[in-house]
């Protein structure tokens, strides 16, 4: 349940951001009447990801415990991590100029010709962000041994981003958005490690893989996966009553790289600050000498 609400609060927070963003300057720039033509977008998307994500749920379920829902399952893990950690630097990049980009956006389809290019805006960033919840879910799913708590813990996410939606519309910039992606992402990381450890684990089982397989401990007799919340930190963290070297290693190098590349982002962006306000400090006290 934890896994799914970070999830989609995490992409409910982006979509609804999007469309907060659309409907705050269209509404600022007297242009109330094409908030239908965004809704529109945002219906079509959303209906889009559904269907796809039900239709992918329930083929996948008549091959239950097949190979076939082992490589699936394998792809799914693999494509989850990719988007996972494409979006978290992705977001971490372009937070602070989103509003403007999307803003830019708008003024272009209001002054085109075409009739649905407001709808086609909000489809186009809506359905990104469904499609990708959608990944993400069904990689969650396969993870879960108990799945009771799936659609409480969807429903939970989604209501709080749509809270901090409605709060972005109508306080703006107030609210630091980068800061709510950068603590998120750092969290999503942690998951997305885990959803690699899963893929590793089926890439041995399927000899696809077959190296680092000694395993390195065994934890059942403290804590099985099939345990409640055994399954709570197995679908979050990636946690194995019996991991394989392989696991561990691609957890661990994974873990290394990726907040390694953000501390180093992060000092490079405040050594850059640090260098632009020294130099304009220097540029000031040369023109109070002249």
């Amino acid at each position: 349940m934890l896994a799914l609400f970070l999830i989609f609060l995490r992409e409910g927070i982006e979509a609804s951001m999007i469309v907060a963003i659309l409907l705050a300057y269209l509404d600022s720039s007297g242009h109330r009447k094409y908030f239908k033509d965004i809704f529109l977008g945002v219906g079509a998307a959303l209906v889009l990801a559904f269907g796809l994500g039900a239709a992918a749920y329930f083929f996948i379920g008549n091959y239950d415990g097949s190979r076939f829902q082992t490589i699936f399952e394998t792809a799914t893990y693999v494509l989850a991590v990719l988007l996972l950690t494409y979006m978290t630097f992705w977001m971490a990049k372009h937070a602070r100029s989103l509003s403007s980009e999307l803003r830019k956006k708008a003024d272009d389809a209001l002054g085109s010709s075409e009739r649905f290019g407001l709808a086609g805006l909000a489809f186009q960033a809506v359905g990104r962000e469904g499609l990708e919840t959608v990944v993400f879910s069904l990689a969650i799913v396969f993870a879960m041994k108990d799945r009771s708590g799936e659609i409480l813990g969807a429903g939970l996410g989604l209501a709080v981003s749509m809270v901090i939606a409605a709060a972005i519309y109508k306080f703006g910039k107030r609210i630091n958005t980068k800061v709510l992606f950068g603590a998120v992402g750092w969290l999503l990381l942690l998951f997305a490690s885990g959803l690699l450890s899963d893929a590793i684990e089926n890439l041995q089982q399927l000899g696809w893989f077959p190296f680092f397989r000694e395993t390195l401990w065994n934890t059942s007799g403290y804590l099985l996966e099939s345990s409640a919340f055994g399954d709570v930190i197995h679908s979050f963290f990636g946690y194995a009553q019996q991991p394989t070297l392989g696991q561990v290693l691609g957890q661990v190098i994974f873990l290394v790289v990726t907040f390694g590349v953000i501390v180093r982002r992060s000092q490079r962006r405040t050594s850059l600050i640090t260098t632009k306000l020294t130099n304009d400090g220097k540029d000031l006290e040369t023109v109070n000498h002249i």
